[in-house]
């Protein structure tokens, strides 16, 4: 029997043959949801950091700023609508992603600045490596569906239904048509402008 709460992971690990900026591919396998999790999101000169995160339902985020100038954080996706005002340093509170969805958050104050945050109801996920790989593990006998998500992909990749015996370690493959991440203009740092 298919499990029905099946999710999308996501990743932010770049292929080898992309930059810096590439942003990462996510899978993921859905079976159920849990919550309670924390995860970080950084901003570190002037870049959130990582590009691309994946959390699942019910976990907490918070926005370290490392940078010493403030940062305005902020959301307007349906998966979570929330702004966190001018600051520095610590994180002034944590918000909680309770929607599956995808979210897209900036800087009020710099332009350039851009996250993704896929959030899933489903413990089975994975972000892929710097080579492009991703490996789920512990996954209990049953049939799942496998899904693939990238904030840059031209089109939705065609899921895959898995059966997994006990023992089974399968390797499945996708090939994602992406746009290149590119580079958007940071201005020299002035510390009087922010």
């Amino acid at each position: 029997m298919k499990h029905p709460n099946f999710g999308l992971a996501a990743v932010s690990a770049s292929q080898p043959t992309m930059s810096r900026l590439a942003a990462p591919l996510i899978l993921v396998l859905a079976l159920c949801a849990f919550g309670g999790a924390r995860a970080a999101i950084e901003q570190v000169d002037r870049e959130f950091v990582p590009f691309v995160s994946v959390v699942q339902t019910g976990t907490a985020v918070s926005f370290p700023n490392r940078d010493a100038i403030l940062h305005h954080v902020y959301s307007f996706s349906p998966a979570k609508t929330f702004e966190i005002k001018l600051y520095t340093g610590k994180s002034p509170g944590e918000i909680v992603f309770d929607k599956p969805g995808v979210v897209n958050i900036g800087c009020n104050i710099h332009d350039w600045m851009v996250a993704y945050i896929l959030v899933v109801s489903t413990p089975y996920f994975a972000k892929t490596n710097d080579a492009g790989a991703a490996r789920l593990r512990d996954l209990p006998a049953g049939a799942y569906e496998l899904r693939v998500w990238h904030p840059r992909q031209n089109a939705t990749p065609e899921n895959r239904s898995l059966v997994l015996e006990s023992s089974a370690a399968p390797m499945v493959t996708f090939a994602v048509d992406v746009q290149p991440r590119k580079a958007r203009y940071k201005p020299p740092l002035d510390r009087l402008k922010y």
